[in-house]
């Protein structure tokens, strides 16, 4: 009978698979390595990525080659998975788990001594790499259970959430990979443990990678799209080839993970790239933009000539104007006729109207200069509310009000925000046709450990179609007869340029809410 390990060995394990983790580790080290906003989280996972890459090519070199330097690279690989574990999940955790530095140093130290041991004269002594198994494995499961302690006593309902994930996917792994034993055995099994925990590594690195996707559809959405990318990828090579009557020698799995492999790696293939043309041809990076990042570049230069040409245009344009209202007001003082009085009236009248709408299309296109300072958003929102009611226009209007109390202060311009309440008020007042409720709600959330004060304003209005709800904040979109359709866009621009979102939602014969998110620091 076989012994462990050399059922082990002697078991045929799919290449691809080894192969699939491997180039995995290694694409996530890199990609990890060469950000701009890597993080103390991502380097040590990229330490650890490139350790499993060491691990997973000696194995994959050994079977083919059967050189001991490969089988030394494999358990060498093998043996710094433990120091670099703890060392990912002491920076994980922002080194407030129960893991030191010295705990990391030990293991490291003796992890260094094994490493020794395999290639000095004496590695006979540890030729039972069932040791080096059971060393391994016991330090990932005291990790564990380290990260299983901190994601317990953590106060940050984010970051609780987010380890959450990594415990439950962890575990879920764990369990994926035991199977593996069955193929110990001699059973039909297939041997899943490569796929699995190429599959974890992706996965973690959604979670540090994008910290401001703290829920768990969001990164299976995330995940999702990769996959949906691979299966497409998948699905063509197999169209082209069915096309050319080609016989594809490889399965749909193998050609699926090969897929998801190109999928996974073209961005960092493509910064590197990027970096090393711009080093070399530093005005060739526009070679690297897709058609849409061109489109992005053009509505950029775009504004930025808007904003150019808009007060020299609201100059040419407001000085005929005056002459215009200028001369009809002349003449309306010099007329007897009922009929002219009317007719200059309308002129004045229409004149007045351009006039707001050159003034409304230079307050869109000027680059905004904002004065911020702490504020009580309850007290702008009250202001605003008394500017309403004194407008005359909420005789049959009920205003409706629940401001929290004690929010934290928010740093804006509050002359620009009263505006922003003003406007979509105002509108929510027209809406409804004089009958009605409008109300203000102001409450305080918290999103990635950031807090922030929300702000809703409402009306009972006919709502808005849904054809129209995505053209809302378009610059020029109205519903209105003799709307300018610049009121909305000059709403977003302010809270964007305060660092905040405004969004809305509207349902048909049941009313509009606009909702304004702005940041507490």
């Amino acid at each position: 009978m076989l012994s462990w390990e050399e059922n082990s060995l002697s078991r045929t394990e799919p290449f691809m698979e080894v192969f699939i983790l491997a180039s995995v580790s290694l694409i996530i080290a890199i990609s990890l390595l060469i950000t701009k906003q890597q993080n103390h989280s991502m380097r040590a996972f990229a330490v650890l990525c490139g350790v499993i890459f060491l691990n997973r090519t000696g194995y994959f070199f050994f079977e083919i080659f059967d050189k001991p330097f490969w089988r030394t690279t494999e358990f060498v690989g093998l043996l710094a998975l433990s120091p670099c574990v703890l060392y990912f999940i002491s920076a994980l955790t922002h080194g407030k788990s129960p893991i030191r530095k010295r705990m990391i140093f030990l293991t490291a130290l003796t992890s260094f001594i094994l490493a020794i041991l395999i290639i000095s004269p004496v590695q006979e002594w540890v030729s039972s790499h069932l040791l080096l198994y059971i060393y391994t494995f016991s330090m990932l499961a005291i990790a564990y259970l380290f990260l299983i302690v901190y994601t317990l006593q953590t106060h940050s309902s984010e970051e609780k959430k987010r380890l959450t994930y990594l415990v439950f996917a962890g575990a879920t792994a764990v369990f994926l990979c035991c199977f593996d034993l069955f193929s110990y055995f001699g059973l039909p099994f297939p041997i899943l443990s490569d796929i699995v925990i190429a599959a974890l590594l992706y996965f973690i690195l959604l979670v540090i990678a994008y910290p401001h996707l703290t829920k768990l559809y969001e990164l299976m959405a995330k995940s999702l799209m990769v996959f949906i990318l691979s299966a497409f990828a998948t699905i063509l090579v197999y169209f082209v080839l069915g096309i050319l009557g080609k016989e594809i020698p490889l399965s749909v799995t193998q050609i699926f993970t090969i897929s998801f492999l190109i999928v996974i790696s073209i961005p960092p293939i493509k910064m590197i790239i990027k970096r090393v043309f711009a080093y070399f041809y530093p005005a060739s990076t526009d070679i690297f933009q897709s058609l849409y990042a061109f489109d992005e570049k053009l509505e950029r230069e775009k504004t930025l000539l808007l904003e150019d040409m808009a007060p020299v245009l609201a100059h040419e344009i407001r000085n005929p104007l005056g002459s215009i209202k200028g001369a009809a007001q002349y003449l309306s003082t010099d007329t007897e006729s009922e009929e002219h009085q009317k007719l200059l009236n309308v002129i004045i009248e229409e004149v007045n109207r351009l006039n707001r709408v050159v003034s409304q299309f230079l307050d869109y296109a000027k680059p905004y200069r904002i004065e911020v300072r702490r504020e009580d958003i309850n007290r702008i929102v009250q202001k605003a509310i008394s500017i309403i009611k004194s407008s005359g226009q909420t005789e049959h209007i009920n205003i409706i009000t629940d401001l929290t109390d004690d929010l934290p202060q928010v740093q804006v311009d509050a002359e620009q925000l009263f505006q922003v309440i003003l406007n979509i008020a105002l509108n929510g007042l027209e809406a409804m046709g004089g009958k009605g409720e409008l109300f203000f709600k102001t409450s305080s959330t918290e999103e990635n450990g950031q807090s922030f004060v929300s702000l809703d304003i409402g009306d009972t209005g006919p709502g808005i179609p849904p054809k129209d709800l995505n053209l809302l904040f378009k610059p020029f979109f109205t519903t209105k007869e003799r709307g300018v359709g610049l009121g909305l866009s000059i709403c977003q621009r302010i809270i964007k340029d305060h660092g905040g979102k405004i969004c809305v939602k509207s349902t048909a014969e049941t009313g509009t809410t606009f909702n304004i998110c702005l940041r507490t620091n």
